[in-house]
């Protein structure tokens, strides 16, 4: 049978960045250096593949602290945790982790210093997420607003107008939070933005990525799982930039191929939680079905790398 011919656009930077990889690799030095099991409170990050892949090592993924047993060491995810976690391993005697990312870990850091000076704190984010909650859990109930959209500005009603700092979600769309930023200085012009920017370098570099490809592709599939917000952005950010169809697929099986039937160019991406052997299959699966000729559209390189922990450093071979 002869295959229709298609154009594959692979976008790079795409999948796992610094801070997913370190959170892996603490999860799996620690039941190198523990044996197992070894518990992690929440999805060390989220990707179904790589949390099974864990699992199967000897990780045990519960949702609260309160589900772990003292004796066993407990890890914290790269989204962040409230301050109230760690205390309560403390209290408990726990050895525990903390594998947040980093550039996740810089926020935390900016609120503290802003609410240190008496001001309160403005979050751009998505309430529920793990990362939301763990930023907004590093200070006192009432000194972190939230919102999520442009609308949402004209109902806050801060302590003082004038007396205010915002900070981000790591993995928000760069386009939708600019515009957020823009009208909280609308109405609060002396309100105070973050150093450097908050959305993290892997997010960003993604998004541009997918952005350089939208106008040649028709259709772009982004690996990813469904409760991962980066991934759900790049979904949002393609059609944005002009591709007509985006879809999340956490892997090949995903896949809807009636939705691209008659389709001439597809862009492939993956979420900075999806690990490089779905980015593969998916782009397998496509070459079973079309004769592809391909390319990789490269928008930026990434050398970033983050150490793990010093109590785990001395496991390392």
């Amino acid at each position: 049978m002869i295959k229709p011919t298609l154009n594959l656009y692979i976008a790079a930077p795409r999948g796992f960045c610094a801070g997913v990889d370190r959170a892996i690799k603490i999860v799996e030095i620690a039941i190198e250096k523990w044996g197992a099991p070894v518990y992690v409170r929440h999805e060390i990050v989220h990707n179904k593949y790589v949390v099974d892949s864990l699992r199967e090592k000897g990780a045990v993924f519960v949702k609260e602290l309160e589900d772990c047993p003292d004796d066993r060491p407990v890890i914290f995810s790269a989204h962040g945790v409230p301050k109230s976690v760690p205390a309560a391993a403390t209290a408990r005697e726990m050895v525990f982790v903390d594998a947040t990312c980093p550039l996740v870990s810089k926020v935390h850091i900016e609120a503290e210093r802003h609410h240190g000076n008496g001001l309160q704190m403005v979050m751009i984010g998505h309430k529920g997420h793990p990362e939301t909650l763990g930023t907004m859990g590093q200070l006192p109930d009432g000194e972190v607003l939230l919102v999520e959209t442009t609308a949402e500005v004209a109902t806050l009603n801060p302590r003082d107008p004038n007396r205010l700092a915002y900070i981000t979600q790591t993995t928000l769309s760069v386009d939708d939070t600019t515009e957020i930023v823009r009208a909280l200085k609308a109405r609060f012009p002396t309100i105070i933005g973050p150093h450097k920017e908050d959305i993290c370098y892997a997010t960003t570099n993604r998004q541009e990525a997918v952005k350089a490809i939208a106008l040649e592709i028709e259709a772009l599939l982004v690996i990813g799982a469904p409760n991962s917000s980066n991934s759900k952005r790049l979904v949002e950010v393609g059609k944005k930039a002009g591709c007509g169809y985006s879809q999340l697929v956490q892997r090949a099986t995903d896949i809807d191929w009636r939705a691209l039937k008659g389709i001439k160019s597809i862009g492939v991406t993956a979420g900075a939680s999806a690990p490089e052997v779905l980015i593969n299959e998916v782009i397998d699966a496509i070459k079973d079905r079309y004769d592809v000729m391909s390319q990789t559209v490269e928008t930026s390189v990434e050398n970033v790398t983050f150490k793990v922990p010093r109590v785990l450093r001395d496991t390392i071979s």
